[in-house]
């Protein structure tokens, strides 16, 4: 317990990437106090990818998508290929350096208040508030603020998630790592093309997950992912910018951090503490998309935060989680047994991606990606697209 603090905030959100900027302007623009408080120069790992639905529900400006990618190229371990165009739309991609910062400004032109540092701590004042201790980004003396609710947004490894919900179970994670590449001017000796998206699945590349190279305009993200330990990311990097004629390219910047596959069974505390994007698991198992779901869990946790703070019931945190799962649980589950059944060895990568041919496959996919919906229409197209999993499955359908 700590008898003094240096100054009070309605809410100080911790963590300033998609989902705690999200959150911190959803508090502000309902007209709460808010600290957000931020590590700076950190960029995470990430392909960069946001669906059509996050730059339209989240009022994205064009400036911020450096490049939009109308196919997929998806790379078995024989070298068997699938394009999978998108008709009539694309995926936007960001950098996440300039595509983070911006919504923090947004935050911050709301009324949030920005600041440098770093978390240290979750401390209780004798009234029973909490109170935020973190490290000023100048280096200077630790710094105290009490807070009506304290919202998590700091990341997979949140360390206000260990303070405050110690009693919640662990979730399975994925390590990624990436290089930030220039792109090639001219790909004359290379299959890269700067509208198109490209996933490996190989398991000289990647054993459980996958690689990927994904054009941002005059950069690339190249990188691989996996949850077995001792796999070298960076050696797995490397093959992968070989396999696709990048690996001359500059180097401008490498990144690494833990992905969680699973959302955490509670997201708050019962009290005043709330957990959201990484920190509260929201990445969609199999393909690893996190910026969506995370702005989501952000939007929904400020506004649970917001009828806390309004009515001072607790039971208000426990909403966001509920509203998440209702929405998109039953992806999660789909797409976490795509990821356990289709990932395990190379003889059923090489089935998925053959299966990944198929048009009503190709259809299905990219509305459900763009739209963030299961697509309940085609009940028809539905059932051939399970008959054929089922084939590839049991090894009535040839892989190749």
């Amino acid at each position: 317990m700590t008898q003094h603090w240096d100054e009070h905030f309605d809410a100080v959100v911790v963590g300033g990437g998609p989902a705690g900027a999200t959150a911190a302007t959803e508090l502000a623009s309902d007209g709460w106090s808010v600290l957000l408080l931020d590590k700076a120069g950190r960029i995470k790992p990430c392909g960069g990818a946001v669906p059509p639905r996050l730059i339209r529900d989240y009022a994205i400006p064009d400036e911020l998508i450096v490049a939009r990618a109308t196919s997929a190229r998806m790379i078995s371990p024989s070298e068997q290929e699938v394009i999978m165009p998108i008709d009539g739309g694309y995926v936007g991609m960001v950098d996440r350096g300039e595509f983070d910062e911006w919504l923090r400004n947004r935050a911050a032109s709301e009324g949030a208040e920005r600041r440098a540092g770093t978390f240290m701590s979750l401390e209780r004042s004798p009234s029973g508030h909490p109170v935020v201790v973190y490290k000023p980004g100048d280096k200077g003396r630790p710094r105290r603020v009490r807070a009506g609710a304290v919202i998590g947004a700091d990341g997979a490894n949140s360390q206000v998630r260990r303070e405050a919900l110690a009693d919640v179970p662990r979730i399975p994670y994925v390590f990624a790592y990436h290089e930030i590449i220039r792109s090639p001017a001219t790909a004359k000796a290379s299959p890269f093309a700067g509208d198109r998206c490209e996933i490996y699945y190989q398991g000289r590349l990647s054993p459980d997950f996958y690689a990927w190279v994904f054009p941002h305009g005059d950069t690339t993200s190249v990188g691989v992912g996996s949850a077995i330990k001792g796999v070298s990311l960076r050696d797995a990097t490397a093959r992968t910018r070989e396999t696709s004629g990048l690996a001359g390219a500059e180097t401008i910047r490498c990144e690494g951090a833990p992905i969680p596959m699973k959302p955490l069974k509670r997201w708050d505390n019962r009290r005043d503490t709330l957990v959201v994007g990484d920190a509260a698991g929201v990445v969609a198992p199999a393909s690893g998309e996190g910026i969506y779901y995370a702005m989501l869990s952000g939007e929904l946790g400020g506004h649970a935060v917001s009828e806390f703070l309004t009515t001072g019931d607790g039971r208000a945190l426990a909403a966001p989680r509920k509203d998440f799962m209702k929405q998109h649980g039953r992806v999660f589950m789909i797409l976490g047994l795509l990821q356990y059944f289709w990932y395990c060895n190379d003889k059923r990568r090489e089935s998925f991606v053959k299966m990944c041919r198929d048009k009503d496959v190709q259809r299905l996919t990219w509305q459900a990606y763009m739209n963030k919906e299961l697509v309940r229409r085609d009940p028809l197209a539905h059932l051939k697209v399970l008959s054929k999993d089922i084939a590839h499955l049991v090894g009535i359908a040839s892989p190749r």
